[in-house]
C-alpha cells in the first residue's frame, strides 16, 4: 500500500492530499501541518480585517475532522517536521503543544511548506503594535489590536499585494494610513504607469505614499524613515516579502535552485526521486523567459499540488511552468500583470516592444462605461505575445485573463486582433480593448504607426529631440500638457501644417493615443517622414509622472479627485407645501434627484425631483399663468416635467434643458430669446460635452432637442452659428433650421475651429 506523507496543509498541501485520495482510494495519506489550521483562505485575511468578509468561519475551508471525514486523510496539526531520513523513508516530528515526538514512514513524500513573511531586523520590529499577516492567528491578533487599542494611525511597510490590501482594510476601519515602499512605486512588478493608476486611487482616499523610502526605526507611536521623515503610527504592518521555508529541505540535502527556491523537475520531483515539492517553496520555469523563478501565488501552488500528488502515485504529468498572472483591487481600482513586462522582456534578451490603449470597458453610450487600460508586450520580430498589464475600475480582470491566455498559448498580436470577443452594449464593445491593443501593436510592428510608450519616453527624447505636438482640445491642453509642446488641435492640423518645423522629427500625443494615431497618419500623408505617436497619450503620461516622473520633460499633474469611504446617507426631510406669498414671480425648478441637486444647481432654483412632482406641485402656487422654468441634467426629464405641469393646468411652463444650458444663460429671462436679434452661438453637443468646455457665451441646445426648443432662437432672420465637436452634428442642425425657415444660419464646425477664430 502506498504511504503518502505531505508536509504542509494549506494551499499546495491540502490540494495534494485531496487529489491523492481521488486517485487512490487505498493509499494511506498523512498530512502534517506545523500550525494550528489547515486549508484556510489566507488570501481572504485582509478582507476579514477590512469588514468585507463578515464571518471568520468563512475563511476556514476545512478542519482536520472534516478532511478526515471527506477524504480519509489523517491530519496532524501543530506538528513540526524536524528531520527527513531519506534512506529510511521516514520523517521525525514534534508536537509544538505537547512536545511529543512521532515518526511517519512514507513511500512518497510531498513537501508543501510554503513560505513565511520576512521579518526585518530593525529597532522596534518586535513591539506589540507591529504585525505581519500570514495566518489566521496573525489576523486575530490584528483584529484584537484594532478593537481593544483603537489605533488612529497606521503605517504599512511594503507596497505589494498584501500591503495594499491591508492599506484598504485599515482605511475601512477608520485609520489614517501611510504606505512605505523602497521601490520607486508601489506594485513593483508592474510598469510605472500601471502602478500610477493604483497610486492615484490611494491618494484619492487620503493614503500617504512614501516611495524610494525605507524604515530605519519603529517607535511606540511613530515610524522613522531613511529620508528623514517621521510618520505617526500606533500600528505597523510589515509586508516586505515572503521567504521560502527551506531549512528542512536543506537539512535533508535536497538541491536548491538558482532563484533561491527548492529545485524540482517538470514532474515536480526534487533531487530525491521519492520526494516531490509544490507551492511557494519551489522554483519553477517561467513559461515565457524560460528562466528559473519563484512565483509565490495561490493559483500555481494549487495546480502544483495536484500534479505532485498525481506523479507521486505513478503519474507522468509535466508542469508547464507559470507566467505570474496576478491582480489586485485597491478600493475601487483594479490592476494586474501577466507574463513579462517590457523591462523584464528586454532584460531577458528578447527584442520586445509594448503598446498601451485606454478604451471603454463597454459601449460609451450605455450608462456606466469606465475606461480600461490594456498594455500589451510582444516580440518585435515574431509578434508573439509575451505578457501584458491591465488597469481600470471595470473590466480589467477580463482583459488580463485574455492576455494571460494569449501569453500561455504563445498567440501572436495578429491572433489577438482577429479574436471575436463577447459583445453587447452593456457588456463590451464591437472592437474590444484587447482588439485595439493588438491593432496598435500591429501598427507599431509594421511601421504603419510608429509609437513610443511612456516608459521609453525619456530615452526617446534624448535620442531624437523631436518637436512635440499636443493635438487635444484647448480645454484639455490648458489643464495639463508637456511644457514646450506646440498645441494644434487635431481638427485644425491640416490647416497648420506650414507652421510645423520640417527639419526635426515629430512626437504627437492626444489623451489616449487614438487621435494621436490619426494625427500621425495625417502628418505622414503630408510628407513628414519621422513621426511617432505617444502610446497611451496624456493618460499614460500622467500615470508615469505620478509614480517615477520624467527627466527630459516637465508636465503638471492633474489634481486628484477626493474620495471617501464614509457612506453618504442622504437624509431627505419631509417637505411640506408652504403658502406661496408671491405666485406671480418666475420660478426655476430643478427636477433632478436630491443627490444631483446637492452637487450643484442653478442659482435660486428649488429642487422638486421628477418623481415627486405630482404630489408637490402645490408648492408652485395657484397661478396657472406663472412663469415656470424646469430643468434637469440633459433636458429629458424636464421635458417630461413640462408636460406633467401643463396637464395639471400650468400654461406658462418652459423646458430650460440641461443644467449646462441654464448656467450658460444664467437667468430665466434669457431662456426665451424670441425678441432678440443679436447674433447667437449655439452648441449642439450633449450637456456632458458642453460642461467639459464651450465657446464663450454659447448656449447649449443639444441636437436631439433642437426642434423642440426652436422658440429659444428668436427671429428667423437672426444670425445663428451652430457648432459641435467636429462639425458633423452642427451641419445637420444647420439644415434643420434652414428647413424651418431660418435664413442666417451658419455651421461653425468643430469647437476647435470656433476657438481658433475667436
Amino acid at each position: 500500500m502506498e504511504k503518502i506523507v505531505i508536509i504542509g496543509g494549506v494551499a499546495a498541501g491540502a490540494t495534494a492530499a485531496a487529489k491523492a485520495r481521488r486517485i487512490s482510494p487505498t493509499a494511506q495519506i498523512i498530512m502534517l501541518e506545523a500550525g494550528p489550521d489547515i486549508s484556510f483562505a489566507n488570501c481572504g485575511l485582509p478582507y476579514y480585517i477590512g469588514g468585507d468578509i463578515k464571518s471568520r468561519s468563512k475563511l476556514i475551508l476545512q478542519s482536520p475532522e472534516s478532511f478526515k471525514e471527506q477524504y480519509d486523510v489523517d491530519v496532524y496539526t501543530n506538528t513540526r517536521v524536524i528531520a527527513i531520513d531519506r534512506m529510511a523513508h521516514r520523517v521525525k516530528t514534534t508536537n509544538s503543544l505537547s512536545g511529543e515526538e512521532l515518526h511517519f514512514e512514507y513511500s512518497k513524500l510531498i513537501l508543501a511548506q510554503g513560505g513565511k513573511p520576512i521579518n526585518p531586523t530593525l529597532p522596534g520590529a518586535d513591539l506589540d503594535h507591529v504585525f505581519t499577516l500570514w495566518t489566521l492567528d496573525d489576523m486575530d491578533k490584528i483584529s484584537e489590536h484594532l478593537e481593544k487599542k483603537n489605533p488612529k494611525n497606521a503605517v504599512v511597510v511594503g507596497g505589494g499585494f498584501i500591503g495594499l490590501e491591508m492599506v484598504e482594510a485599515l482605511a475601512k476601519r477608520g485609520l489614517n494610513v501611510n504606505v512605505v515602499e523602497m521601490m520607486p512605486h508601489v506594485m513593483g512588478l508592474m510598469e510605472a504607469e500601471t502602478a500610477g493608476f493604483i497610486e492615484n486611487e490611494l491618494l484619492a482616499y487620503g493614503v500617504g505614499i512614501h516611495t524610494n523610502a525605507g524604515v530605519t526605526e519603529i517607535r511606540s507611536n511613530s515610524v522613522k524613515l531613511n529620508n528623514g521623515k517621521t510618520l505617526k503610527a500606533d500600528m505597523v504592518l510589515l509586508s516586505i516579502g515572503v521567504r521560502p521555508t527551506l531549512q528542512l529541505a536543506k537539512d535533508a540535502r535536497l538541491q536548491l535552485g538558482e532563484a533561491g527556491g527548492l529545485l524540482v523537475n517538470a514532474q515536480l520531483q526534487t533531487s530525491d526521486p521519492d520526494i516531490y515539492a509544490a507551492g511557494d517553496m519551489v522554483e519553477i520555469e517561467h513559461r515565457v523567459s524560460g528562466q528559473k523563478v519563484r512565483i509565490p501565488l495561490a493559483g500555481p501552488a494549487n495546480r502544483q499540488g495536484r500534479i505532485a500528488a498525481e506523479n507521486a502515485l505513478g503519474g507522468q504529468h509535466s508542469y508547464k511552468g507559470a507566467i505570474g498572472t496576478s491582480v489586485v483591487r485597491v478600493f475601487d481600482a483594479v490592476a494586474g500583470t501577466t507574463g513579462l513586462s517590457l523591462k523584464q522582456a528586454r532584460a531577458a534578451g528578447i527584442d520586445a516592444d509594448a503598446v498601451v490603449v485606454h478604451k471603454e470597458h463597454h459601449t460609451s453610450y450605455y450608462p456606466g462605461a469606465e475606461t480600461v487600460t490594456s498594455l500589451l508586450v510582444y516580440d518585435r520580430n515574431t509578434g508573439v505575445v509575451l505578457g501584458g498589464q491591465t488597469a481600470g475600475y471595470k473590466g480589467a480582470d477580463k482583459r488580463l485573463d485574455v492576455i494571460a491566455t494569449a501569453t500561455a498559448a504563445k498567440l501572436s498580436i495578429s491572433d489577438l486582433a482577429d479574436i471575436d470577443f463577447a459583445y453587447s452594449p452593456p457588456i463590451g464593445t464591437a472592437n474590444d480593448a484587447i482588439n485595439m491593443a493588438a491593432y496598435t501593436a500591429e501598427n507599431r510592428k509594421s511601421g504603419f504607426s510608429p509609437s513610443v510608450s511612456a516608459s521609453e519616453l525619456d530615452e526617446f527624447l534624448a535620442d531624437k529631440s523631436p518637436v512635440i505636438i499636443d493635438v487635444r482640445d484647448i480645454f484639455a491642453f490648458e489643464k495639463s500638457h508637456i511644457e514646450g509642446a506646440i498645441h494644434i488641435p487635431l481638427e485644425l492640423l491640416t490647416q497648420k501644417l506650414d507652421t510645423i518645423p520640417t527639419n526635426r522629427g515629430i512626437l504627437v500625443y492626444d489623451e489616449t493615443g487614438k487621435k494621436g494615431h490619426q494625427a500621425l497618419r495625417t502628418l505622414i500623408g503630408a510628407r513628414f517622414t519621422e513621426v511617432t505617436n505617444l502610446s497611451g497619450g496624456h493618460t499614460s503620461l500622467q500615470r508615469q509622472a505620478r509614480t517615477i516622473g520624467f527627466t527630459s520633460i516637465a508636465i503638471n499633474l492633474l489634481p486628484v479627485e477626493t474620495k471617501s469611504l464614509k457612506e453618504e446617507i442622504i437624509e431627505t426631510e419631509e417637505q411640506k407645501a408652504a403658502p406661496i406669498m408671491n405666485d406671480h414671480s418666475p420660478v426655476v425648478i430643478d427636477v433632478r434627484t436630491p443627490e444631483e441637486f446637492k452637487d450643484g444647481a442653478y442659482p435660486d432654483a428649488i429642487n422638486i425631483p421628477m418623481d415627486e412632482l405630482m404630489y408637490r406641485f402645490e408648492e408652485l402656487g395657484n397661478n396657472a399663468s406663472r412663469e415656470i422654468v424646469v430643468y434637469c441634467a440633459t433636458g429629458a426629464r424636464s421635458a417630461y416635467a413640462q408636460r406633467v405641469l401643463m396637464q395639471i393646468g400650468y400654461n406658462n411652463v418652459k423646458n430650460g434643458g440641461g443644467l449646462a444650458a441654464m448656467m450658460a444663460n444664467r437667468n430665466p429671462e434669457s431662456i426665451s430669446t424670441s425678441t432678440s436679434n443679436e447674433p447667437l452661438v449655439v452648441d449642439v453637443r450633449t450637456p456632458e460635452e458642453f460642461q467639459g468646455g464651450a465657446y464663450p457665451d454659447a448656449i447649449n441646445i443639444p441636437l436631439d432637442e433642437l426642434s423642440a426648443r426652436i422658440d429659444e432662437l428668436g427671429s428667423k432672420s437672426r444670425e445663428i452659428t451652430l457648432y459641435c465637436a467636429s462639425g458633423a452634428r452642427s451641419g445637420y442642425g444647420q439644415r434643420m433650421l434652414q428647413q424651418m425657415g431660418f435664413t442666417q444660419v451658419s455651421n461653425g464646425g468643430g469647437i476647435m475651429h470656433m476657438m481658433m477664430r475667436r
